[in-house]
């Protein structure tokens, strides 16, 4: 398992910094929108480019993003349920769901959505809007984020299937679970119910 595990900490750290990378992208999208809006307020002008920039950036961290999201376990989950099993349970679920459902799904996205990305990029597909841009780098998308979210249920299915043999902790239950932000804000509220006790 050691060697599965070493590629499953390279898959995590690659979709860490394209999760993280892509981040900016909503900081862009909001300054973009931002300007749109007071350039078409003020001087009654606008651009359908940076309006079509707008939802391409939120594609892309949309799209580039869920590989990020599985990983940091911030997907969907039928909590109520989920809460009732046992930990093997959960996992054999998740490696169940992994195999049969996320895995399949991935690859029949890429294989639909590579002829809409090739044959807009051979084509030179533009938006038909004035003004637009070219279409191919939102087709392109598609295919990469499913490819990502592929590669991360990779190494999630190895996390399960070590946890199932006793090799490593739970991966989506207790502290290997947790965000940085849910660790950041517990520690937070460790620090602020210490310093109300010292006030007492």
């Amino acid at each position: 398992m050691t060697p599965l595990l070493s590629l499953s900490r390279s898959i995590d750290a690659f979709s860490t910094w394209v999760g993280k990378t892509t981040m900016w992208l909503i900081l862009a999208t909001t300054l973009i929108s931002a300007g749109n809006a007071i350039v078409r307020k003020a001087f009654d002008m606008s651009s359908n480019g940076l309006l079509e920039v707008q939802w391409y950036l939120f594609a892309t961290v949309f799209m580039l993003g869920a590989g990020y999201g599985f990983l940091s376990n911030s997907h969907v989950r039928i909590d109520f349920i989920s809460t009732l099993l046992s930990a093997r349970t959960r996992n054999w679920i998740d490696v169940l769901g992994i195999v049969f459902v996320l895995f399949p799904f991935c690859i029949l996205m890429v294989k639909l959505s590579w002829p809409f990305f090739m044959g807009a990029y051979t084509s030179g597909e533009m938006s038909q809007n004035a003004g637009g841009l070219i279409r191919w780098p939102v087709y392109l998308l598609v295919p990469v984020g499913f490819a990502i979210l592929a590669i991360q249920g990779v190494s999630e299915l190895i996390k399960r299937i070590a946890f199932l043999r006793g090799v490593i902790d739970d991966p989506i239950g207790g502290e290997a679970a947790k965000t940085d932000e849910q660790k950041h804000l517990e520690e937070l509220e460790r620090i602020a119910t210490a310093r109300l006790a010292g006030d007492k």
